[in-house]
């Protein structure tokens, strides 16, 4: 585990304002990478957000890093509030359903009108556009829409889904991507882009060589559960004490394979030899291997396999891969104290700069804990806060 200390040197974004009116998952992943690299991250959340439901430890991964104000956009006061910031910012980030921001009037037309530079990114669950626009979107819906599901388990069960929110993760990353371009070419140009994807869209751009066989040969791809659907052996194999991933990728390895089962004859015999034929007689292979591997442990076949240059490798539960010695030299886990929750754990980003990491600076805000801070900004004085408090336009902490 690390406590996580911000380098000397500030954040690849450090000089990026943020503000952030995301909610659930989606949205506020995207603006956890921005934080996580530096930017100044301004979460705007409604008053009893539906997103402070969310466990504790889920608000402490997706929100550190970031300022908190609470404002009511119902109120045109509030509104007032979220288009000055907007005015001095360098990115706005939402994910309401298409109609909600023009209603509110923070949308990208009247928003970049006060400031031309403003990068205005979108995620939501089906797009700006089309006829599913107004739905709304939740990974498990996207991933049966996407296909994704159809690809996933066996003829035998039930469509299974991811056992994490792909899509939302997907388009959280997506959408980071496309402001860090965004904000590259605003370098040249000096002016902001509206930046869009969608969970739909992000998950079905993700497909991969399953789209990319079906676009090209109109074969619908059937559901091959744990089986790589181009490549075998690649798969899931049991042997003594549990299962391992076993992936074969050419027929030099192959043939290594053999030897290490003591059966160098597979790599000659024709329906073995090549890897369409493996494909074809999967079955076939997956009965010889099946027996062979059954008889010695998992753990001794995995070092036995990796040393004769056939990949392989075990299926962790999650206590286990957070107790593998090679997984604890990423760094990932970073310890923080947190005034309500107390210590939490959380994941960093799993990637390394050499001069401007991501890092973990700030435990999850309460939500309205830097509201006076962030009003100060755009010139509120103390006695137009309590006002606006009073008024539940507003909250503040004590």
């Amino acid at each position: 585990m690390t406590c996580y200390t911000a380098p000397a040197v500030g954040g690849a974004l450090s000089r990026v304002t943020v503000v952030d009116l995301t909610t659930v998952r989606s949205g506020p992943t995207c603006t956890k990478i921005l934080a996580d690299f530096g930017a100044e991250v301004m979460r705007i959340e409604r008053p009893g957000d539906v997103g402070r439901d969310r466990v504790y430890f889920d608000q402490a991964d997706l929100h550190r890093n970031k300022k908190s104000a609470v404002v009511n956009l119902q109120d045109p006061r509030g509104v007032a509030i979220v288009r000055a910031l907007a005015a001095r910012a360098d990115v706005m980030v939402e994910n309401y359903r298409p109609d909600v921001k023009h209603r509110l009037g923070v949308d990208w037309a009247t928003l970049s009108a006060d400031n031309p530079r403003l990068v205005y990114a979108s995620v939501s669950g089906f797009g700006q556009e089309g006829p599913y626009r107004d739905r709304p979107g939740y990974d498990q819906i996207v991933q049966g829409m996407s296909g994704l599901m159809s690809l996933t388990g066996t003829e035998e069960v039930a469509p299974l889904r991811v056992g994490i929110p792909i899509g939302d993760l997907l388009a959280g990353y997506f959408c980071a991507l496309g402001i860090f371009a965004a904000l590259l070419e605003r370098e040249h140009s000096g002016k902001g882009q509206w930046v869009q994807t969608s969970l739909l869209e992000a998950l079905t751009g993700s497909l991969s060589f399953q789209a990319a066989k079906y676009l090209n040969t109109g074969a619908v791809p059937p559901p091959v559960g744990n089986h790589h659907p181009l490549t075998a052996p690649m798969g899931v194999y049991g042997a003594q004490g549990g299962f391992m991933n076993l992936a074969v990728g050419n027929d030099e390895m192959f043939r290594r394979l053999g030897a290490v089962l003591g059966q160098p004859a597979l790599a000659d015999d024709a329906r073995f030899a090549t890897g369409p034929a493996r494909v074809t007689h999967r079955r076939a292979l997956d009965e010889i291997l099946v027996t062979a591997l059954a008889a010695r442990p998992v753990a001794e076949w995995i070092e036995t396999l990796n040393a004769a240059g056939v990949a392989c490798g075990p299926i962790y539960s999650l206590d286990q891969v957070f107790a593998d010695p090679h997984v604890r030299t990423f760094g990932l886990v970073h310890e923080q104290e947190h005034p309500a929750f107390g210590l939490v754990k959380v994941l960093g980003l799993p990637v390394h700069l050499s001069r401007t990491p991501p890092t973990v600076r700030t435990p999850a805000p309460e939500p309205g804990a830097h509201t006076r801070e962030i009003l100060a900004t755009i010139g509120y004085d103390g006695a137009a806060i309590e006002q606006l408090a009073a008024a539940g336009v507003i909250e503040v902490t004590k």
